[in-house]
């Protein structure tokens, strides 16, 4: 059995990655939806949506944050990811505000026949 140093830091790896995809999700789908790529940013959009409805499921809370809570008695916003502590603690609204926009950029496109 790992140590427990070493499995937060396995865990907050982890997390970091799986973020890391959704953000480049939520980046993607308004330069996807200018370029006309529309089945692709809509293929994303349906990727971020499960993600919400996974924190929804679990009380606004990654599933991955209550792992690593079992490792370490620190409760700042990043204890759980590498992230810097204000975008930790920011990362939904951040990031929720981007989705909404850039679905919004990527419908505006695809009612304007960007090609």
């Amino acid at each position: 059995m790992p140590s427990a140093p070493l499995a937060l830091r396995a865990i907050k790896l982890v997390h970091t990655i799986v973020w890391a995809f959704f953000a480049g999700c939520i980046l993607a789908i308004p330069l996807l939806g200018v370029a006309g790529r529309f089945g692709l940013a809509a293929g994303l959009a349906a990727v971020v949506l499960l993600e919400v409805l996974v924190l929804l499921w679990n009380g606004m809370r990654c599933p991955l944050t209550g792992v690593a809570a079992r490792y370490t008695d620190d409760r700042r916003d990043n204890f759980d990811i590498y992230l810097p502590e204000w975008l930790a603690r920011h990362n939904k609204r951040v990031f929720g505000v981007l989705y909404v926009a850039g679905m919004g950029v990527a419908l505006w496109a695809w009612a304007s026949g960007a090609r």
